[in-house]
Formats: C-alpha cells, structure tokens, sequence
C-alpha cells in the first residue's frame, strides 16, 4: 500500500490571556501548545507528525480530517489547517538512534575506557559488517 505523502489536519488554535496558545487536533484527540502562533503552528507540525507516524507504524486506522469548514470553533478560538510532509517524518525515525544495554566482560570495558573508545561507534561498525550493510 502506498503512504500518504502529505497529510492535512484542522487544528483549534484557543487564545486564554497570560496563558500558551493551546492547540488541539478534535480528530486525533491530542493536543500540544505553543509560546506565540509561530511556535503553536510549529509544535502542532510536530506531533501531526509524530502521531501520524505512531498510526502508520502500528497499522491503525488513520481517521479522516474533518473539512476546516465544519470545525466548531469558541468566540476566543480560531481553525487552522496543519499540514505535515511525512516522507521526511519517516526518514527521521528511521535514523533515529535507539539505547541497547550491552554486557561485556569488566576488563574489556575498562580497557577500552581507557583508550577512549566510543562504544556505540564501534558496535555500529561491526553491525554493519555482520550485517554486509556496508557504508549506510
């Protein structure tokens, strides 16, 4: 099945004084905030992403946007129409680094602490040569 390259999202932009700039996605039921609408409509691209992402990953049904139009909206409210390019979302989870637990004999570690070994790069490189991954 092909991906859905760009996704579009009403979000609800709420306005509280002395208060962030509440944003909420009515079709997705998440919510993020931001300092001023540059941030809000930043942080709201965010987790569109994110949570799209998390659907996709986990086979989930992806609902389907509500039109900007039938957005209810309060007095101190106002709609905005989100948009994420996904295939750049994709990409950054896919090299994204993860944490793996390791367990190695006591004098191997001290030996290579000090010779300041970077341990990730160097379990890297030898997963990719285990693998015949090469230079990815």
């Amino acid at each position: 099945m092909k991906k859905v390259e760009r996704y579009f999202y009403p979000a609800v932009f709420t306005y509280e004084p002395g208060q962030e700039i509440a944003v909420d996605f009515p079709d997705l039921k998440c919510t993020t905030s931001g300092t001023n609408d540059d941030d809000a409509l930043l942080s709201a691209r965010e987790l569109l992403g994110c949570v799209l992402y998390g659907l996709e990953e986990d086979g989930e049904e992806i609902p389907a946007p509500t039109p900007l139009a039938n957005v209810e909206i309060q007095p101190n409210e106002r709609a905005v129409l989100v948009d994420v390019y996904m295939p750049s979302i994709r990409q950054a989870n896919v090299n994204r680094s993860v944490n793996r637990t390791v367990t190695l004999p006591a004098w191997l570690n001290a030996a290579a602490l000090e010779r300041n070994i970077n341990f990730s790069q160097v379990l890297q490189d030898a997963l990719k040569t285990q693998l015949h991954l090469g230079g990815k």
